[in-house]
């Protein structure tokens, strides 16, 4: 437990927290938390989530253009957008192939102790980020899911403030659901 990692998960928690009120906000703060994340997890050989940090700060950028350019609600907050399901379905198709290849990857070229979990969570959250930036709800649905994996995976790291960090995200993309709801 470092300061560094203190700082990263008060960021994280922010960036969330104001994902789920909709606030253009919500994408530098995010890019801000992704960068410090990305040195906590280069220190603890975590190496597919280092370099989603990295795919993070691409993605929020994007997330932010989509957000400012989007379709906007009457009280001026991003809208939240209904994609067809069979698509949320190809998505969710090509990040499974998308994570196994990652994960023999990270066994072949790297020291990671758990390459298949820490790769398909990998892929999981670029398509959870990716859906939140194109304001797709089911967006938090899948990080529900994958912040409860997150969590067992950073207790088992030794990270405990990064796990109670993405535990307490379990209970915010819940609320982010319930908020989203209300804005589709």
């Amino acid at each position: 437990m470092t300061v560094l990692e203190w700082v990263a998960a008060l960021a994280s928690a922010l960036g969330v927290w104001l994902t789920g009120r909709r606030k253009v906000l919500c994408w530098p703060v995010l890019v801000v938390a992704s960068i410090l994340y990305g040195v906590v997890f280069i220190q603890a050989a975590l190496y597919a989530d280092a370099a989603l940090q990295a795919v993070f700060v691409v993605l929020s950028a994007y997330g932010w253009w989509q957000w400012l350019t989007g379709t906007q609600t009457s009280d001026g907050v991003p809208a939240v957008v209904r994609p067809v399901a069979i698509r949320l379905w190809q998505h969710m198709g090509l990040t499974a192939l998308a994570g196994v290849g990652l994960a023999f990857i990270l066994r072949a070229w790297t020291d990671d102790p758990m390459p298949a979990v820490d790769a398909l969570l990998s892929a999981y959250s670029i398509l959870a980020q990716f859906w939140g930036a194109r304001r797709y709800r089911q967006s938090w649905l899948l990080w529900m899911a994958v912040d409860g994996c997150y969590t067992l995976l950073f207790v088992e790291r030794g990270l405990w403030v990064t796990a109670a960090l993405y535990a307490a995200f379990v209970g915010l993309a819940a609320r982010g659901w319930h908020q989203w709801r209300q804005g589709s």
